[in-house]
Formats: C-alpha cells, sequence, structure tokens
C-alpha cells in the first residue's frame, strides 16, 4: 500500500494520507444494449397493438343455435356479441340485424361462430321450373336419421310386381322442410321439377317411392 505525507510549515510530518481509489467504468457489452433496445421496442408494439384492438372492438352478430341449410333466419337464432378486430372476417354488424331476419341460412350455422353475409342468401328454395310437394315418410323409409333443408334426394319409384325392371324411374329432390309425424316417421316438404310432380305423386298415393340421400356435393 502507497502511503503518501504531507509536511506543515514548521517541519512536522503529519499522519499518512490514503490515495483516493480509481473507479473503473464497466463496460456495455454491444449484445445487451442491442437485447436492451429490442425489448423496448417490442414493449411500444405491443402497447400500440393493444391499443388498435381496444379501438375497432365492435358488436357483431354470432349464431345463437344450429340452424339447418335453406332454414328462414329469425332473431331468436342470433345473438350479439363483443369482438375486437373483427373487421378481418368481415362479420355481420349488429346493427343490421333487422336486414338479416327473413333470410335463409346458405350454408349450415354453428352456435358460437360470428355471422358472415356469405352465410346468408334470399333465393328462394324453389326454382322457377319447380313445384313444393309434400310426402309422407315412415320412419324405415327416411334416409338419413334428420333430413335438412337443402338436402338432395333421389325419389325412386319401385316398379309393380308385373312391371319389367325397365319401369323403375327417378326423380330429383330438394328438401325444403321436414316435419316430424305422429306416425315417428317425417313429412317431407320437397322442391320438384313441375314435369315429375304428377309421377311422383302418383307414385307417394301407392306407397311405391324409396328416397335416397344423395352425395353432398
Amino acid at each position: 500500500m502507497t502511503v503518501a505525507t504531507t509536511r506543515t510549515g514548521q517541519g512536522g510530518v503529519d499522519a499518512p494520507v490514503t490515495p483516493p481509489k480509481i473507479v473503473r467504468q464497466r463496460r456495455v457489452r454491444p449484445g445487451l444494449l442491442g437485447l436492451a433496445v429490442l425489448l423496448i421496442a417490442l414493449g411500444g408494439l405491443g402497447s400500440a397493438f393493444a391499443v388498435t384492438s381496444v379501438r375497432s372492438t365492435g358488436s357483431y352478430l354470432a349464431v345463437a343455435r344450429d340452424v339447418s341449410v335453406g332454414t328462414v333466419l329469425s332473431a331468436d337464432d342470433l345473438v350479439t356479441v363483443q369482438v375486437a378486430g373483427g373487421q378481418a372476417i368481415k362479420p355481420v354488424p349488429a346493427s343490421q340485424l333487422d336486414q338479416v331476419v327473413g333470410l335463409r341460412a346458405a350454408v349450415a350455422l354453428v352456435p358460437g361462430s360470428l355471422l358472415t353475409p356469405a352465410q346468408l342468401t334470399n333465393e328462394p328454395m324453389i326454382g322457377p321450373d319447380q313445384q313444393q310437394i309434400a310426402i309422407g315418410l315412415r320412419a324405415d323409409q327416411v334416409p338419413a336419421r334428420q333430413l335438412n333443408p337443402g338436402d338432395k334426394l333421389i325419389l325412386v319409384g319401385t316398379p309393380t310386381r308385373n312391371a319389367s325392371e325397365n319401369a323403375v324411374t327417378r326423380f330429383d329432390a330438394t328438401v325444403i322442410d321436414v316435419a316430424a309425424d305422429d306416425r315417428s316417421g317425417a313429412i317431407a316438404y320437397l322442391a320438384l321439377a313441375s314435369r315429375d310432380v304428377p309421377a311422383v305423386v302418383v307414385l307417394a298415393a301407392e306407397d311405391r317411392i324409396a328416397v335416397v340421400l344423395a352425395p353432398a356435393a
């Protein structure tokens, strides 16, 4: 240890004086400095995203319960929800509820999903060259556990015992609606080509129709 002394004017020697300490400056590593800058930048971006999300929060329509294809929407089928950043999928605003009620579901609607304009249609289920008929089906004639509006059916007219196999006929139909039957069957409301209606009515009266569910498109 180095000891420094001072002399007085009379030649005396004072007590030893400790020299001042030299404080070394710490080096800042470039890597740590860059990491700090990056964290500050990410924090700023996170704050900006949070502010943007809050600002873009809006009220939109969502599906409240299962809605099958072709069903006319009612107010009970929908619910209003608050969504942040909903513009990305363009859901239907809650303010358009009155415009949506009365439209048909173009696809099957699932509870909890946001409603979009592409899922709606105002097109009728019956085409210009079609007519609607009702056919009573026993439980063993229904081709699926549940028929939904929009399902495509093939009606096969079964021949009589004395008829040849060439007498088998088929008709394309679309389900408009289905109601339960007291005999544990169903009443199917179908859209048929107008030219096929007379033949199908006769076959139904004679109980000579088999119903086949066509493959989904």
